[in-house]
Parts: C-alpha cells; sequence; structure tokens
C-alpha cells in the first residue's frame, strides 16, 4: 500500500492511497469464499461454483464491490495509522480508479484554537433603563387585551373587527375563502394579503366589495409572489373596540393579586426591569464573546458546521412536532433541504466557533462543575417539572445527562468568567 499525504487545510487532511494488486486480489479471493457458500447458481453445488463462472452469474462487479465493503476501511485505517492522523468523523471517501486500486479519503482531524489576549478584552455593559412611556405601553397592550367588542351602525373604520365572508383566487384556483371570518382592520396587517383591510375601511354592513391584490416579493409563499388575488367580500358585522378606563378595577381585571392600579404599574416595572436586565446581560455576553472570537484563530473541519445544522434542523422539527417528517416540514416553510441548510449555515458556523473558543478557554483557566453543583442544578431544574417527575429525575441522574448539565455549567462559568474579565474596570487592558 503506497499512501500519499496531498495537503493538509482546514483542519482536514488529504490522501491518497495505492493498494498492490496482490492485496485486491487477496481480497477478491476472500470475497469469492465469502459469496460462492451463500449463493444458488444453476448446474452447480452451493459453494462449489468456479470463481470465473461466479462472477459471470453476480455480475462483472459484483465481486470487486464484495471486497471493497471490507478492503477500503481496512486500508484507510492502516493509512491514517501511518501517517500518525486522530480521525474525529469519518471520513469521505471516493475511489477514483480500479487498477491499480486508488480511493481519495479526506480526514476530518481535531479542531486548533490559538487564543488571542482575552484578558486584555474591555466591554462597557450597557445601562438598563425602564421608561414612563414603557410603562405606559404595556399598560394600554393591557387595556386592549381586556376591552369589549360592541355591534356599531356605521361604516368600518381602521381598528374596528369585521365579520365577513370571503371569497379569492389567484389565476382562477381558491385561494382564501372563508365564512363569517372575523379581522381586525389595521394598516399593518399582512393576512390573508397585504392591504386587504385597508380594502374594507369605509364598508358598510351586507355591503358587498371586489377588489384585487397584488402579491408583492415580500410576500411569504415565495411560489405566489407577483401574482394577483381577486377578493369578493361581504360585510356582515361591525365591531367597535371599547377600552376599559384605567381604574383599581381593570387592574384586578387584568389580576386579582393587584389591589389597585398602582401595584399593577409597579408590577408593570418590576416585569419590564427584569426583561431589560436580561437583555442586556445577553447582549453583554454576546458582545464578550464576539470579541473574544476576534482575537482568537479557530480552525475546524466543515463537517462539525455541517452536524450543527443536522442538530438545528432537528431541533426545528421537534417545535414543529414533526420529528422524522424533514419532507413535509421542508413543504410547509417553502424550501428545499439545500435551501434550509444554506439559511443556517452562517448560525450552525458561528456556533461551532464560540462552542470551540469557551472550551479552549475553559481548559485554558481550568473551569470546571463539580458533583454538587451538577446536584443543584438538577434540583433547579426539577422545580419545574409537574409530571413524571419521577421517570424525568431518573433521566436527569444518568451518567450521560449528568454529563450533559456538567457541560453546559462549565459553558455558563466559562461565559461569566469573560465577563468578568471584560467589565473589570479596576484593572487596566
Amino acid at each position: 500500500m503506497n499512501v500519499t499525504r496531498e495537503k493538509t487545510e482546514n483542519c482536514q487532511a488529504y490522501l491518497t492511497i495505492e493498494l498492490e494488486p496482490a492485496e485486491v486480489e487477496k481480497a477478491l479471493e476472500t470475497s469469492y469464499h465469502r459469496l460462492v457458500n451463500k449463493t444458488n447458481v444453476p448446474g452447480f453445488r452451493k459453494g462449489k461454483t468456479p470463481r470465473a463462472v461466479l462472477e459471470r452469474y453476480l455480475g462483472k462487479d459484483s465481486l470487486l464491490d464484495e471486497a471493497l465493503n471490507t478492503l477500503v476501511p481496512e486500508a484507510y485505517a492502516n493509512a491514517i495509522k501511518e501517517q500518525e492522523i486522530e480521525a474525529i468523523a469519518q471520513p469521505s471517501i471516493e475511489i477514483t480508479q480500479t487498477n491499480p486500486l486508488v480511493f481519495k479519503a479526506i480526514v476530518p482531524m481535531r479542531p486548533t484554537v490559538e487564543l488571542g489576549e482575552f484578558r486584555n478584552i474591555r466591554v462597557t455593559p450597557e445601562p438598563v433603563t425602564v421608561t414612563e412611556d414603557d410603562i405606559n405601553a404595556v399598560i394600554e397592550q393591557l387595556r386592549h387585551q381586556q376591552a369589549a367588542w360592541e355591534l356599531v351602525e356605521r361604516t368600518a373604520e381602521s381598528g374596528d373587527m369585521v365579520i365577513l365572508d370571503i371569497e379569492s383566487s389567484i389565476d382562477g384556483e381558491p385561494f382564501f375563502n372563508r365564512e363569517g371570518a372575523q379581522f381586525k382592520l389595521v394598516p399593518e396587517a399582512v393576512f390573508p394579503a397585504p392591504g386587504f383591510s385597508g380594502q374594507l375601511v369605509g364598508a358598510a354592513v351586507d355591503e358587498e366589495r371586489e377588489f384585487q391584490i397584488e402579491l408583492n416579493e415580500d410576500y411569504p409563499r415565495e411560489e405566489l409572489r407577483g401574482k394577483t388575488a381577486s377578493f369578493k367580500v361581504k360585510i356582515k358585522e361591525i365591531k367597535q373596540e371599547i377600552l376599559p378606563e384605567l381604574t383599581d378595577e381593570f387592574a384586578q381585571a387584568v389580576n386579582q393579586e393587584y389591589q389597585d392600579l398602582n401595584a399593577l404599574r409597579e408590577q408593570v416595572t418590576v416585569n419590564l426591569r427584569q426583561g431589560a436586565e436580561e437583555k442586556a446581560r445577553a447582549d453583554l455576553e454576546e458582545k464578550v464573546i464576539k470579541a473574544v472570537a476576534e482575537v482568537t484563530q479557530v480552525d475546524f473541519p466543515p463537517i462539525l458546521v455541517e452536524s450543527e445544522i443536522d442538530r438545528m434542523i432537528n431541533q426545528q422539527l421537534q417545535r414543529w412536532q414533526m420529528t422524522d417528517k424533514l419532507e413535509e416540514y421542508l413543504r410547509i416553510i417553502n424550501k428545499t433541504e439545500e435551501e434550509l441548510r444554506d439559511e443556517l449555515h452562517p448560525l450552525a458556523k458561528e456556533r461551532v466557533t464560540n462552542s470551540l473558543i469557551l472550551g479552549e478557554v475553559a481548559e485554558t483557566e481550568k473551569v470546571e462543575a463539580s458533583d454538587t453543583e451538577v446536584d443543584a442544578e438538577i434540583d433547579n431544574l426539577m422545580k419545574n417539572v409537574t409530571e413524571n417527575t419521577e421517570e424525568f429525575s431518573k433521566f436527569l441522574g444518568t451518567p450521560e445527562s449528568r454529563e450533559a448539565i456538567r457541560r453546559s455549567l462549565v459553558t455558563r462559568k466559562t461565559v461569566q468568567l469573560l465577563v468578568d474579565i471584560a467589565t473589570d474596570s479596576s484593572k487596566e487592558a
């Protein structure tokens, strides 16, 4: 066997492996004995068919294909051992010729991370503020949630709720047809088509309207972009929104725990501040990790990104409760698998990069999570479990789950370490 290491780039070794004719012949003979004992050839007892006859009966390349199934993996294993290559995943293999037998292997290798001077990074946290406008905006949303709707005898206005029958088509095919559909007339509405609500403003009860709407380039369904939808509608009811007054009774209607309007405003303020603090913390962590990435050299094989994309797609399928139904999911989002993977590629690459960087920082700084911390995290997770608690507790207690929790804790502690370093104004960079 002759092994040539053509090059190494992106943490991948490119090998060309050529096998001696004697090695191939030995594998062919082994395959012959394996196949002849399980193949019935007319005119011959099982196991007694000559090799030339068996090859003609099964096909010219059948023996070679059978031999390659064991010959190539063995040759590959010997090649990476000879080249002292540590592979982290299955290789990409291409057979380039069969006489002599030559194949190429692209071998994914361990990533490399060269940390920069991350201890010199300084990031200033953004101040967290909650304004009166923010509070009033939330309370206004609560007013709309508690609003009543009453029938009116006038033409429809923006903000009204209308009940109507809808018939529509695109290129003669049914598009969106409903009886007794309910729509709130707001200018920003894009369903069933942008501008649909505007076509109903000024309409009266029992009035019929016909109109057309061109679906622009931003329309969610790509196959309908640029086409024209024809609508015919009949208004059945018009209702106007009656907002509640800002009283103590309104606060109690939102939640009986609020004694008065001041209590409601105080809780809204607390919720807004907590949300703002969480967002500010997440933004700060993102800035710090990005800053560390900018001074760090990371190299890894593309297969890690592809694996992360697979994981992200599986997460989406789980959220949609469509596990193992990728084709159906792709049909719903109107994308090919290639388009979806291309869309996810930048984020997947960023996640792999950040994960490798955090792993290297954790190793360099000796960040660890003790068994006590893992136990505490499991207890914390169990607080949110209300059903099948015993089964979930057993699941979290398995070695695999504990190790996953330990890795998660180490990652969180590493991120916090980097944030502490980057926001420590007492030390000069």
